[in-house]
């Protein structure tokens, strides 16, 4: 990775794993620094930010999904990728609803730690407004989503107010894959493609809890969606013609 290294925050109560992940992903290029818990890791954030936080779901104290949430109600939100036990399912889908960028499940390799970080802090960076001029010459590229306004050069999404509204640096690439195929009929294997998870499972159904994420904030109805619709058996469209149509496909 270009310029300065990615900053990482591994926030982890067992002592040797937090050291081991910090030694591992220093070896590998990153600047890191560790928490032993919530409240440490937002004493370190208010010193300097992140750009990934590694972040443990079971913590004595406030646990994950709780710094989650605070994470995501800040202005400049890190990416986040929760650590949980292996077989607890229903931890890794809330914490992707309240906002995690990705999952890794106890007991995992080291070097999958480092693909998963090294894929995130690389959207986030992709992420980064460019300077002026450093780029070409084409004009942004804007997208009307239910009202909404996705700018795909500027990654960002707004309300017709100006309004922005936050999104995980997931959910801006599944939207970015939706507006770029109108019309389109894409499957959970082809989002994760598109949107550069493709270390993940398809069939843990993680794309299904972030469309619905999604949904909640730019649908007017989130359990009737009309922006971005189901095609069961198949997978999600992006049908704008449709946004005044009833229900899913």
């Amino acid at each position: 990775m270009a310029g300065a290294p990615a900053r990482i925050l591994v926030v982890e109560d067992e002592a040797d794993l937090r050291d081991a992940l910090a030694e591992y992903l220093g070896r590998n290029g990153f600047a890191v620094r560790t928490a032993e818990g919530a409240a440490a890791a937002r004493q370190l954030l208010a010193q300097q930010p992140a750009d990934v936080v590694l972040l443990d779901l079971a913590m004595p104290g406030e646990d994950g999904l709780s710094l989650t949430r605070w994470l995501r109600s800040q202005p400049a939100c890190p990416g986040i990728i929760m650590i949980t036990a292996a077989s607890d399912l229903a931890d890794r889908v809330v914490g992707l609803e309240v906002g995690a960028d990705d999952y890794l499940g106890k007991p995992f390799a080291l070097r999958e730690v480092l693909a998963r970080v090294r894929a995130l802090a690389r959207r986030l960076m992709d992420a980064r407004p460019h300077a002026p001029g450093a780029g070409g010459t084409s004009a942004p590229r804007r997208v009307t989503m239910g009202g909404n306004i996705l700018d795909l050069q500027a990654r960002r999404l707004t309300r017709p107010d100006g309004t922005e509204i936050i999104l995980t640096a997931m959910e801006f690439d599944l939207l970015a894959a939706f507006a770029e195929r109108p019309g389109r009929v894409l499957s959970r294997e082809q989002l994760l493609e598109l949107a550069h998870d493709k270390d993940s499972d398809p069939f843990d159904r993680s794309i299904d809890v972030r469309i619905t994420r999604i949904r909640r904030k730019i649908e007017t109805e989130p359990q009737h969606p009309r922006i971005i619709r189901t095609v069961r058996g198949a997978g999600y469209v992006f049908r704008p013609q449709d946004a005044s149509a009833d229900g899913d496909t």
